[in-house]
């Protein structure tokens, strides 16, 4: 059986990497895998790539050219960072032919990658790894609050538009137009993904499955904490607050703001005066924010070795975001046996055992946040417990073999 990975980078984003992590794990269990993307990051043989200048220059241009539409909308929610219409023609599905797969797994397919209209066109059976909300809305990538999916879309507030004839719609008609006949099966990372999935207008009828993301835990694994913190020059005698994504500090979603108002609640704590911030996925702004704690930029970190190392550096690893589906940031923390503390949203509660691996807040309550990160760090035996459950729970739940063998499985059993 020949697998076709599609995903629009291999490297660069959490769900690029849960795509590639997917393909080395098929190929360790010595299946006939390839994955092709529109920009290539990783040196791996099987990753199939644009090659001449030209063909690599225009896939650099493709996801700003996705977002021309949304200059039709000068009030939209410029805190969102992307809205995607899949609307630029290619030869994506010329491409596919030639290789000739008998089963196509889709991942994050954005930017320009693959347009709404070239899927109907593939013959293989189709199955979607979903690692947000776009298959099933009229453009965004997280609704927020909006349930318009539901139903058709129209009148999206990401848009600030009150028109239900608008970008929205459209693009939900065109996606319904043609999907509706797809030999597909979705798959999600987490339970919440895939509830959000079923109740969906565009993807209801099509089967859905949760196969968690898998991580290797020989590359993710605990590490001596004065060794790795001397690796990123941070103290050996304070205690370690890591928050992290791409992104991490322009991304609305991510809940930075929602760290800071934490952070000013935490600053009361008896052991306000030994903790220190370590952010990674942001460099430090010309103007840097008073968080009340000593705060370190360690920027841009894709290597898994060093990536991993920074968690091992850490004592908790805080994710604040307000919607988010199985972050790999989190999953990531908890191989390197690193306690989480996040808000009970999304896929978080599949990642985090409330009080067993890490600390559950209230959605949006920061006081509660705070409270969870003080929690975990106030106790040295019950934090020595967290970190054991944390990399137990990782290795049973999230290990990159399982989830191999499962994605294995949902390809054997499909119509070929």
């Amino acid at each position: 059986m020949k697998i076709l990975i599609l995903s629009a980078r291999d490297l660069r984003g959490g769900a690029a990497r849960a795509a590639y992590r997917l393909h080395q794990g098929l190929l360790a269990a010595q299946v006939d895998s390839q994955m092709l993307v529109q920009n290539k990051l990783s040196d791996c043989n099987s990753v199939l790539a644009p090659k001449s200048k030209i063909q690599r220059g225009i896939a650099a241009i493709k996801p700003a050219l996705d977002q021309l539409p949304l200059n039709l909308y000068r009030h939209r929610d410029r805190t969102i960072n992307i809205y995607s219409s899949q609307w630029l023609p290619n030869n994506i599905v010329a491409q596919i032919e030639q290789i000739n797969p008998d089963v196509i797994n889709l991942h994050w397919v954005n930017g320009g990658f693959v347009p709404i209209e070239a899927l109907s066109k593939l013959k293989q059976p189709l199955v979607w790894t979903l690692h947000d909300m776009w298959a099933f809305t009229g453009g965004c990538h997280y609704s927020d609050t909006c349930d318009r999916y539901i139903h058709s879309c129209g009148a999206c507030p990401q848009l600030g538009s009150d028109r239900n004839w608008d970008l929205s719609r459209w693009n939900w008609r065109r996606k319904a137009k043609a999907w509706h006949n797809l030999n597909l099966t979705v798959i999600t990372p987490s339970k919440w993904l895939a509830s959000c999935a079923k109740s969906s207008s565009l993807l209801r009828n099509f089967p859905v499955q949760v196969v968690a993301n898998g991580i290797d835990p020989q590359v993710y694994q605990p590490h001596d904490q004065l060794f790795a913190r001397k690796v990123f020059n941070l103290p050996t005698d304070k205690k370690i607050i890591l928050f992290g994504a791409l992104n991490s500090t322009q991304d609305r979603r991510k809940g930075f703001t929602l760290l800071r108002s934490a952070l000013e609640y935490l600053k009361s704590a008896q052991q306000a005066a030994k903790i220190e911030l370590v952010i990674f996925g942001a460099s430090e702004p010309a103007q840097p924010i008073n968080f009340g704690f000593k705060t370190h930029y360690v920027g841009q970190l894709s290597d898994d070795a060093a990536l991993s190392l920074l968690y091992g550096s850490a004592d908790v690893f805080v994710a604040p975001s307000i919607q988010d589906n199985l972050p790999n940031t989190v999953l990531e923390a908890l191989f390197c046996g690193t306690p989480c503390a996040a808000f009970n949203i999304g896929g978080m509660p599949d990642l985090i055992e409330h009080q067993q691996n890490g600390y559950l807040a209230q959605p949006e309550q920061t006081q509660d946040l705070a409270q969870g990160i003080d929690w975990i760090l106030a106790d040295d035996d019950r934090y020595q417990q967290l970190r054991m459950n944390s990399r137990v729970k990782a290795i049973a739940n999230f290990n990159l073999e399982r989830q191999a063998q499962k994605y294995l499985q949902v390809f054997k059993n499909l119509k070929i």
